[in-house]
Formats: C-alpha cells, sequence, structure tokens
C-alpha cells in the first residue's frame, strides 16, 4: 500500500512550522525522523493534507550539559543517545535504553522529540523521561512553555500539545549523586515495541528513588507506592511483589492474571537490578 496524496512543507523555523500548523485547512502532521510517522502514512492509518518537515531545524539539536540539567533537543537521534552523547550524565541509562529501541538504522533517523510527541504507550522514551523527571520545552505560535512530562503526556497518541506547537526538548535535571538505575523490558520479538517495560532510578544510596511502569496503559505511570517502600530499603522481594501488583492492578484490564504476572515482573526486575548496583 502506499500513503495517499498530501502536500509537503520543509519548514525553515520553528516559527515557520508553527504558523503553517495553526491557519489549519485540513489534518496537518509534523515530521521528525519519521520512523513511526512514514509506515503510519504508507498502511493509511494516517492520510494528511500537509506534513510539515522539521527536520531540517537546528533549533531543535541542541544538546547542552550543565552543573543541574541535560538540556536535550527534539531532533537527537536515539543513535547519537546510544553512542554516548551525555553518558556520564545518567549513569549510562539513557544509552542503554536508546540502544535496545528497535533496529540501529532505525536508531539512526528516529528522534526522542518524535517519540515523545507520538506518545505511543509501549514507546520507551515516554517512560525513560519521566522516571528521570523530565520537563517538555514548547513552542507555539504566540509564546513558549514548559510542562512536567507527566502531565504533558496525557494518554494513548494524546498529548497537551496545541496544533500550533512543537516539542523544542527537554530539561532533564542531573542527580546529585550517581544514578542507580533498573531497566527491563518485554517485547514479543527484536526491534518491536514493548509489551512491557520498567524503569527504576535512583540518586545514590538512600536517595530518592522512581518507578516507572509502561505499554501496561495508556501512558506510562509512575509507581509512588512501590518507590517509597523500595527506597526505605527494608521490604522482602515477596513483599515488594505484592505491594507492585496492588499498585499496578488498575491500569490491568478486567485483572487480567497474565497481564497482572509480567508486569510485576518486569517492574520487579527493573528494581532488582536498580538494587545491584
Amino acid at each position: 500500500m502506499k500513503a495517499s496524496s498530501f502536500d509537503y512543507l520543509a519548514a525553515k523555523t520553528v516559527a515557520d512550522a508553527s504558523r503553517v500548523m495553526a491557519a489549519g485547512g485540513g489534518t496537518i502532521v509534523a515530521i521528525a525522523g519519521g520512523q513511526s510517522l512514514l509506515p503510519m502514512l504508507t498502511l493509511r492509518v494516517v492520510q494528511p493534507d500537509l506534513v510539515v518537515d522539521l527536520g531540517g531545524l537546528e533549533e531543535l539539536k541542541e544538546v547542552s550539559v550543565s552543573s543541574g540539567t541535560v538540556r536535550i533537543g527534539a531532533l537527537t537521534t536515539h543513535a547519537a543517545i546510544e553512542d554516548g552523547l551525555f553518558a556520564d550524565a545518567f549513569g549510562g541509562l539513557m544509552q542503554k535504553v536508546a540502544s535496545k529501541i528497535a533496529y540501529r538504522a532505525v536508531r539512526h533517523h528516529g528522534t526522542i522529540g518524535g517519540s515523545v510527541a507520538l506518545a505511543d504507550p509501549a514507546a520507551d522514551w515516554p517512560g525513560c523521561l519521566l522516571a528521570l523527571g523530565a520537563t517538555v520545552r514548547i513552542s507555539g505560535l504566540n509564546s513558549a512553555r514548559t510542562e512536567p512530562i507527566d502531565q504533558f503526556l496525557m494518554g494513548q497518541y494524546l498529548t497537551s500539545l496545541d496544533t500550533d506547537e512543537v516539542i523544542i526538548g527537554f530539561d532533564v535535571p542531573r542527580p546529585s549523586a550517581p544514578l542507580r538505575w533498573g531497566v527491563f523490558k518485554v517485547a514479543r520479538k527484536s526491534g518491536a515495541f514493548a509489551d512491557s517495560i520498567a524503569f527504576a532510578v535512583a540518586q545514590g544510596k538512600g536517595g530518592p528513588v522512581s518507578v516507572v511502569l509502561a505499554a501496561a496503559a495508556p501512558r506510562p505511570h509512575l509507581l509512588p507506592r512501590v518507590a517509597k517502600k523500595v527506597g526505605a530499603g527494608t521490604i522482602s522481594g515477596d513483599a515488594l511483589r505484592a505491594a507492585i501488583a496492588e499498585e499496578i492492578a488498575p491500569l490491568v484490564p478486567q485483572n487480567d492474571a497474565y497481564l497482572t504476572r509480567l508486569h510485576t515482573s518486569t517492574v520487579m526486575r527493573a528494581v532488582q537490578e536498580m538494587q545491584s548496583k
């Protein structure tokens, strides 16, 4: 199958893209690396009137590391992160996550901003950035704003972006102590989206803990009660498993026993990897 006919615009600036998208006049979609959108166009899952190409916008490629924040441009590719663009800032966590996304050819083109903008509940970056407490930087026709990623991600393929808005990038707080982390992903085959993926991060020994489960619900979810128990450091394996199962229960449709075991095990393994460091 081939994509339906559409008009194409290579945006020169973010303001240019916002102006065109705000004008409306049919269905308009933005494209960055295209690794999700192109298959959707080919299958005619998406049939836009206009595709606005953001791929040439240098202002979306900024990457900087300061004492308190890592600033990641929306057009940063998975491959660039995998290759160690800022490996030391998060103890290799983002490098590990990037390396497990699809295949190397996809990682050369796919972008972190495109992944988050699509908001596929089984994607890797939304859950990872949620665990790290990232803030999304957004630009629109007449204003710029920031929003915690937990508020930005609203549901399956649903974000808070308005029609004229573009993700500029992400501000990720640098941990105050060496980051301990664990990530575990279950997929039906190599390169596929996850059936279940969990992240656990802690700042040093005894520091703040975050635990996130993705691919279980329309959007990734923090598990604050599990994180609190893990941070206390006194919970047994059986008690932790029970605590995980209890907190994820609202995310599992119709109390499906298989999915409960799957997601519980995924979170458990991510936490165990973190605790081993």
